[in-house]
């Protein structure tokens, strides 16, 4: 470890081993160290062992949950849009050649009491029962008009949308009525609250969202979402072994006990007595208390199922939104499940991960609309972690900070986040080309 490093990283979390693997490719000499024994940090995938030991204070999982080693749960719920930032990401490092995948079965939307499936495109709009028959008409306009939408095209734009808000769009220029909004806005461009729908010219973050969303649906009919079989914690570890083949130094189980500065710059990083010193560091924001300020907070309840989601036709797999006008929140409820299909859960078990910003002194009871959608919980873990961004953008110190993980249930702010940290570390956009995939290694 005595030696000098272009870039210590510390935690291995998703965005730094992303950035660990990236910043190894472009020829930087890579020290990687954590604190834990294990790869993942705040994005981990424990087994039902490490469950029971974090969150039920070490007590012996009950035998009929199964084997320890058959569970792969993540702390932080997300699914991968089929044509989204992440797999982009996949395809240009290649690191899709060390992950499996599998379709998320079905996406839902929560509605008046009720699970329905999301339509995305303008025929499945008529289909749909979620709209009466004249609102199922103006919908499928609009939507038609998301799917011819080009940026680069002013023809294809309307009238002075690059002034308007969302909200006048949809509700001046295509007469939807609010619940209509409220399902575009959040089961198909997947906002977290309605703070987007006054924002002038937003209209066109909106339709790239909305296109987004179809076009991964396209890729797999069933849903936008794919996973990866045993969990998210083989993402980070994927990247690591990345980083790794291009020179990258890994250390686990590497107390962090001092960070050394110079006129104000960091310099080094000291350990067991051992210094490393380097050009910059990257972070998660548990390793810099005093560089971060404090957002709010998450609230998690990962649930042990015997069976699938009722009303979702059995699916193995889905994601149900449940908009925040319906719940009479702020923000949105998100429930993600998975099951054995994936390798997550023994077999006849399903894992569903109930999630939102919290609210209230009471984070259990926002997400009981939520929580009454699995039907009985055979076991179920809470989850309460604070979210933090970084105070600065770390170029005067060289400390660049990854921001918290959000409510959101898939990977698209997270991947910009990793985007705007390599473009403030390099000073030059990250320009996503697939290299050729093999059959193989096609996702």
């Amino acid at each position: 470890m005595d030696e000098q490093y272009d870039v210590i990283i510390l935690g291995t979390g998703f965005k730094e081993c992303v950035l660990s693997g990236l910043l190894a490719v472009d020829g930087l000499k890579v020290l990687h160290m954590d604190r834990n024994n294990y790869y993942g940090g705040a994005s981990a995938s424990l087994n039902l062992n490490q469950l029971y030991q974090q969150f039920k204070n070490g007590a012996a999982a009950p035998t009929e949950l199964g084997q320890s080693r058959d569970y792969n749960v993540d702390l932080v719920p997300k699914f991968i849009t089929a044509t989204g930032l992440m797999v982009k990401m996949l395809l240009h490092t290649d690191v899709v050649r060390y992950l499996e995948f599998k379709q998320v079965e079905g996406s839902f939307v929560f509605r008046g009491g009720k699970i329905y499936k999301v339509p995305a495109t303008d025929k499945e709009a008529l289909a749909s029962s979620l709209m009466g028959l004249f609102e199922k008409r103006r919908c499928q306009k609009f939507l038609s008009f998301v799917q011819e939408f080009d940026r680069n095209d002013p023809k294809t734009h309307g009238k002075d949308i690059e002034r308007k808000t969302p909200k006048e769009m949809m509700s001046k220029d295509w007469s939807l009525d609010d619940d209509t909004i409220d399902f575009i806005g959040h089961s198909l461009a997947l906002y977290l609250n309605d703070d987007y729908l006054n924002v002038p010219g937003g209209c066109f973050d909106l339709i790239e969202r909305m296109k987004l969303y179809a076009e991964s649906l396209a890729r797999y009919q069933k849903s936008p979402y794919i996973y990866p079989l045993y969990g998210l914690g083989e993402l980070p570890q994927a990247f690591a072994r990345l980083a790794a083949i291009y020179g990258g130094t890994y250390m686990l189980n590497k107390p962090v006990d001092e960070v050394i500065y110079e006129d104000g710059v960091a310099v080094g990083v000291k350990s067991e007595g051992e210094t490393a010193k380097c050009k910059f560091i990257v972070a998660d924001p548990s390793y810099f208390p005093n560089k971060v300020k404090r957002t709010g907070q998450v609230i998690r309840v990962i649930c042990l199922l015997n069976h699938p989601i009722p009303d979702t036709n059995n699916a193995d797999s889905c994601q149900i939104i449940l908009p925040q006008k319906q719940i009479k929140r702020k923000n949105d409820i998100y429930i993600s499940c998975i099951s054995s299909t994936h390798n997550v859960v023994p077999k006849g078990k399903w894992l569903a991960i109930v999630s939102s910003t919290v609210e209230t002194a009471d984070p259990v009871g926002e997400l009981k609309p939520g929580l009454a959608l699995l039907g009985p919980i055979a076991e179920q873990f809470v989850s309460i972690t604070d979210t933090f961004v970084p105070e600065a953008d770390g170029t005067k110190d060289k400390v660049f900070i990854s921001d918290s993980y959000d409510a959101t249930s898939h990977f698209e702010t997270t991947c910009q986040d990793v985007l705007a940290i390599y473009k403030r570390i390099t000073g030059k956009d990250l320009v996503l080309k697939p290299k050729e995939q093999d059959e193989d290694h096609a996702i």
